[in-house]
């Protein structure tokens, strides 16, 4: 199949034009620039004459003042510049059109701006020094280099099959790049009227003034107070929190739930609850629905490959910390319906199709993994089946979990040699990569002082050694889930589009790690799921070949986001 031609796109700085040109696939122009009054409008025209590649230096930038246009693919200069720098020995350099520009023509490299901060502050989003480029630089003439320039790097991976799974990833990346501006375009159904009847269960009333606790918690402090002998003290205060339970002859180390659940006293619970309370009302409060859930739509900003394993991070709103009581509030719009689909148990069968292990693969080739691998390995223990595959990919040692180790080191020896060598790779200092590329951080300079000084063998030294192995352990696995992910996006983003009719089109209004959600009219939910199962499919084969490792994912169709888990 011939490549989809290329266009660079970049718009007006104020006002609704832009300007755009072909390119060839490895980025030379096929023809001059071309400048439009109506940006949108020529967009909308070649877009439907040719699908090309759009060229551009960030979908923020570029695409968001496009929406609600839809578009195919892309190429996105940021987020494949951080692919390149990471892939290159550069992890974490800026990645702005502007540093990509500098180091081609040999000058000084910006440092990449903070991100926006919130939903009042999409004006920054759009300004024209977020390129970063030297004043005067023409950025249409800046996305042309840069982009040949990356198309070069991308060719010159030696290998044949790790660049072409290279460019695989910087295709799925872009497609994130288009998802997570039409995701916040469109945003999660969400009805503030529920919402607010959750926090007044929860907390009593909205406060009159601002700033000041609800009656439910203010009434949790009294009640904490006095359970920890009467003397007032603020319940927000770590250190006085410490030492109101210290006069007790009760020592804590700190006030996390874990620890405070071994306590045998009724301050302990009610501290708890407490903390559990006031999470939830400075996380998603009252405050959080004005500044985030408005017209009836949550509209989180989606941070791609905002995590060093190509997870998905957001931006202010705490869209992937929803807490599980207030997913009563995402409801569909009448007529329509949300299809809920998660990925059942996406690392060990990540780890059975990068590994090839054929024994872990037929555990792994349908049903529930950790009920097969019990049955072949564990006596049909499930727990202890679990519990060691986990403590096999996060490097856990301690406790009972030896003997577990051992036996699937015995069982399954190429799955558990994988995860152990990269964990090895990890103690040496060295970098892994996911099964399409991304790249992990290297060691740091005070790593690499501890580890490499005099005094290495340490304890210290053995520690921090360890720690990056369990670490780049964990990465092989996580990054490659996360690939996988990528590629599931981009084959359902697809698939919705072909099944839209008009303004009823059903679209992906949620994304969680290897969890989706998508909002769809009811006549077309059951298609709906049907897409999804199919786009986990396609994205199997294209991440990870020939495998006979499945990855279902559970569809459920629900008007609430609640009933669907």
């Amino acid at each position: 199949m011939a490549p989809a031609p290329r266009t660079a796109l970049v718009p007006d700085p104020h006002g609704p034009g832009g300007r755009l040109q072909p390119l060839a696939e490895d980025g030379n122009p096929l023809g001059p620039p071309v400048r439009t009054p109506d940006l949108a409008a020529a967009v909308a025209e070649r877009e439907a004459a040719e699908q090309p590649r759009w060229v551009w230096a960030a979908a923020d930038s570029a695409y968001a003042p496009l929406l609600p246009l839809r578009l195919a693919r892309c190429h996105d200069l940021r987020l494949t510049e951080a692919l390149l720098l990471g892939h290159d020995g550069a992890w974490g350099a800026p990645r702005s059109l502007g540093a990509a520009w500098a180091r081609l023509r040999g000058l000084p490299v910006p440092a990449d701006l903070p991100e926006s901060a919130g939903p009042d502050d999409q004006d920054g989003l759009f300004a024209p020094d977020r390129l970063q480029l030297p004043p005067g630089t023409d950025p249409l003439a800046a996305v042309v280099a840069v982009h040949a320039e990356q198309q070069r790097r991308t060719g010159s991976i030696a290998d044949p099959a790790t660049r072409a799974r290279f460019r695989l990833l910087v295709a799925a990346e872009s497609a994130g790049g288009l998802l997570a501006a039409e995701m916040s375009h469109d945003g999660l159904p969400w009805r503030a009227d529920i919402h607010d009847r959750l926090l007044t269960e929860l907390l009593g009333p909205r406060p009159t003034v601002p700033g000041t606790h609800p009656s439910r918690l203010a009434e949790l402090a009294v009640e904490l107070q006095q359970a920890l002998g009467g003397r007032p003290f603020n319940p927000d205060s770590h250190s006085q929190v410490l030492r109101a339970f210290a006069e007790q002859g009760i020592q804590l180390g700190s006030t996390r739930s874990w620890e405070l659940n071994r306590v045998d006293h009724p301050a302990a619970r009610l501290m708890t609850r407490y903390k559990e309370l006031s999470r939830l009302h400075a996380a998603h409060g009252w405050a959080w629905q004005d500044a985030w859930a408005r017209g009836g739509r949550f509209r989180p900003e989606y941070v791609v490959g905002g995590v060093v394993s190509g997870r998905w991070a957001s931006r202010g709103g705490g869209a992937l910390q929803i807490p599980r009581i207030l997913r009563r509030a995402v409801v569909a719009d009448p007529g329509w319906t949300l299809v809920v689909a998660d990925a059942a148990q996406l690392e060990p069968r990540v780890l059975a199709a990068l590994s090839q292990d054929a024994g872990l693969a037929r555990s792994a080739a349908e049903g529930d993994l950790y009920s097969a691998l019990a049955a072949t390995a564990f006596h049909g223990d499930r727990d202890k089946a679990k519990l060691g595959l986990l403590g096999a990919m996060y490097g856990q040692t301690s406790g009972d979990i030896g003997p577990l180790l051992a036996t699937l080191r015995r069982r399954y020896p190429t799955a558990m040699g994988y995860v152990e060598a990269a964990a090895r790779t990890g103690e040496d200092g060295g970098i892994v990569r996911s099964r399409l590329g991304r790249t992990c951080p290297p060691p740091s300079a005070d790593w690499l002082d501890l580890t490499e000084a005099p005094e290495s063998a340490t304890e210290a030294g053995g520690r921090s050694a360890r720690a990056r192995g369990r670490f780049t352990r964990n990465f092989v696995i996580q990054a490659s889930g996360a690939d996988w992910a990528l590629a599931l996006l981009a084959a359902l983003r697809r698939r919705l589009t072909a099944l839209e009719s008009g303004a009823d089109r059903p679209h992906l209004v949620f994304f969680q790690h290897d969890e989706v959600v998508v909002h769809t009219p009811l006549n077309l939910a059951d298609q709906v799921a049907a897409a999804v199962a199919d786009a986990a499919e396609e994205a199997r084969t294209l991440v990870f070949g020939d495998t006979p490792v499945r990855f279902p994912l559970s569809a459920t169709i629900a008007d609430c986001y609640a009933d669907a888990k």
